[in-house]
């Protein structure tokens, strides 16, 4: 979410589409995960580089964290879009699943928070109720917990830097039985490590792994490609396609970027068709 003044409105003769320009403009994630590593920050962002040694991303670990790993090709889409915590749509339920949301998220908050790659880490929490932490320099570790309930952090942007009611139902600590924590296991979430292969790879080498992505969950829904080739599309389009030094250099570039991405992706997906 962006707040702030519009500055500037003009219109791009290529397309006709009208381009709003922000000045002064302030960055609000919503994601439940960047949100809570916002909660926890001062508001003064000049302060951040000092105090944050890394943060961590909580991860539920989807709907197979603890199946069978050799029943994985066999996954049906309705398996992969039945999250154990949240409800969501069905393309970001498959990325729950293989874990690949978890890998987009460790890329926006190296943007959101200007972290190093090894500053961003992962920890699976399966009860979503811990929502992310920041490790201070100190070591003090500061969490944002609550029900696995997306009105909270939306409720928080609307309202930033105030608080309103959000709807979701409060946390009953009396009742709340057990958190746990584990490594993630990147035999069993392959795409994690893509996260971080593409943050310190040729720029532009995150946006050729998202769109990527978009087509090998499509294929997979569709039925062409089975749940474990997700990854293998994936990562053979990033083997596979060159990168330029000029092609994340501008929104046109990148787009061009996206759509080879998008070509070469559909053809791995087809050769490694049921």
């Amino acid at each position: 979410m962006l707040r702030g003044q519009i500055s500037q409105a003009v219109v791009d003769p290529k397309s006709d589409a009208r381009i709003v320009v922000w000045s002064g403009g302030t960055l609000l994630p919503i994601d439940s995960e960047h949100s809570a590593i916002f909660q926890c920050l001062p508001e003064d962002r000049s302060a951040w580089g000092s105090r944050i040694d890394h943060i961590l991303l909580t991860a539920s670990g989807g709907p197979f964290r603890i199946r069978d790993l050799a029943t994985l090709s066999s996954v049906t889409p309705d398996e992969a879009c039945a999250h154990p915590n949240w409800v969501m749509g069905r393309k970001i339920s498959v990325d729950s699943a293989t874990m690949m949301n978890k890998a987009l998220e460790v890329i926006e908050a190296h943007w959101l928070f200007d972290l190093q790659p090894e500053q961003v880490r992962v920890v699976i929490h399966p009860q979503s109720i811990v929502h992310s932490m920041v490790v201070c320099r100190d070591n003090s570790v500061l969490a944002q917990l609550g029900t696995p309930d997306m009105r909270v952090p939306i409720a928080f942007g609307l309202s930033f830097p105030e608080r309103i009611e959000s709807g979701a139902s409060q946390l009953d600590f009396a009742t709340l039985s057990n958190l746990s924590f584990e490594a993630p296991d990147f035999s069993r979430y392959p795409g994690l490590r893509l996260a971080w292969d593409t943050l310190r790879g040729v720029p532009g080498s995150t946006t050729v792994l998202n769109a990527a992505n978009e087509v090998a969950v499509a294929a997979f829904l569709d039925g062409a490609i089975a749940f474990d080739r997700i990854h293998a599309v994936n990562a053979d389009t990033l083997a596979s396609l060159s990168i330029g030094k000029g092609d994340a250099s501008s929104i046109d570039s990148l787009m061009a970027l996206d759509q080879r991405a998008r070509v070469q992706a559909s053809q791995h997906a087809k050769r490694l068709a049921r």
